[in-house]
């Protein structure tokens, strides 16, 4: 009996196949994770009338601070610097915003007309072209639409009254990001210096330089995607000036605002500048608004993006995709606004943090890390710590 006993020495874990063991292990980590990430998304979405604002401030904070910075270093107070680079921002979307809408305002009626007048043309051409679709079966389409907007009028007016019942909510991220976005400019290296010591003493310095290169990072994607959106919104807008498509100028400004959701954002943009000049301007036209978009784009992907985000900020276009993706299914517009700068900041940090790079040095409120070195000096144990050498026998 005595063989078939397990003996003390002996581990059941080790009876098992090491791909078992090894799989099991990782498996119970990554559901420790997942149940952490599940519990902190729940956490979130409790307050997301502050995460937010939190986040829009912190995007602003990247695209302001270096500017402020810059002024500090030239002999300027900090708070001036704040003050004056904050309200000439805010002067400056409010003005492009405003030129934005009063454009769609002036432009729209003619835009109006001209759609009814070219879906006129569009139905004696389907019905005159090689798919024969008559009016009736055009008049049935249309019908069909007219009843499922009907079938969902009640799912509709919801979200539609959802989203005036939120406008109180509205006003009060925009005060609140307005006010942290104030404290981010002024004391930003402060606010995390305090963030930082929430982490154990020994590791402080190393998450201190993963969130400076986080911040980095965040720096130079929202700088990068300015320039960018800038570049794609110039070209795609010159290109419908020449060719005489309506709403030229708030279609660019489309592109604009739509070139900070990186790929996505491009071509839902460039589509509908494509279909505004389909309606208004022929097959042609649309086409040759096609080229334009295709020419700005490839410029962009294989130009300036690699130019102006640099290896700090680069990012598979998969994990692009997927990012926007995930962060449009879990918050609409606003989660594929923030999931690629999310990505980003989280690459970079995460590097720093398993990288076997040496860190940069601390800051001067810092105390800088005790380095491990090799010397005899340092390896040997002091003096009263050495146990006596044994006698001669």
């Amino acid at each position: 009996m005595n063989d078939f006993k397990i003996a003390q020495r002996d581990d059941a874990a080790k009876s098992l196949p090491r791909v078992l063991r090894v799989s099991a292990a990782v498996s119970w980590r990554a559901l420790v994770i997942l149940g952490a990430v599940y519990v902190l998304g729940l956490v979130l979405g409790q307050i997301y009338v502050v995460v937010i604002p939190v986040a829009i401030a912190m995007l602003l904070s990247a695209l302001l601070a270096p500017v402020v910075a810059g002024l500090a270093r030239r002999g300027v107070p900090r708070s001036l610097a704040t003050a004056f680079v904050l309200i000439g921002g805010l002067a400056v979307v409010g003005g492009v915003l405003t030129f934005v809408i009063n454009a769609f305002i002036t432009g729209f009626p003619d835009l109006q007309r001209q759609v009814i007048a070219s879906l006129t043309a569009l139905k004696v051409q389907l019905a005159q072209g090689p798919l024969h679709i008559n009016d009736a079966q055009i008049d049935n389409y249309l019908r069909q639409a007219q009843e499922w907007l009907q079938a969902n009028q009640a799912m509709l007016t919801s979200g539609a009254l959802s989203t005036a019942g939120t406008f109180g909510n509205f006003l009060t991220g925009l005060v609140l990001a307005l006010f942290t976005l104030i404290y981010f400019l002024h004391d930003g290296r402060g606010v995390w210096l305090f963030v930082t010591k929430l982490a154990p003493k020994h590791v402080r310095h190393k998450v201190d330089v993963a969130g400076v290169q986080g911040f980095k990072a965040l720096v130079g994607y929202v700088r990068a995607t300015a320039m960018v959106a800038v570049v794609d919104a110039l070209g795609i807008g010159l290109g419908l000036v020449i060719l005489g498509v309506p709403l030229a100028i708030p279609l660019a400004a489309l592109v604009f605002l739509g070139g900070f959701v990186p790929i996505v954002g491009a071509v839902a943009s460039g589509a509908v500048a494509v279909l505004v000049a389909l309606v208004t301007k022929g097959w042609v036209t649309a086409l040759i608004v096609v080229g334009v978009v295709l020419l700005v784009q490839q410029v962009e992907g294989n130009i300036l993006q690699p130019l102006l985000l640099g290896r700090a900020v680069h990012l598979h276009a998969l994990a692009v995709v997927l990012a926007i993706s995930i962060g449009a299914v879990v918050s609409g517009i606003v989660g594929a606004l923030l999931a690629v700068p999310l990505v980003a900041v989280l690459n970079a940090s995460i590097r720093s943090l398993v990288g076997d790079e040496e860190p940069e040095a601390p800051p001067a409120d810092e105390p800088a890390p005790v380095k491990d070195t090799p010397d005899q000096e340092a390896t040997e144990p002091p003096e009263e710590d050495k146990e006596p050498e044994p006698a001669d026998r």
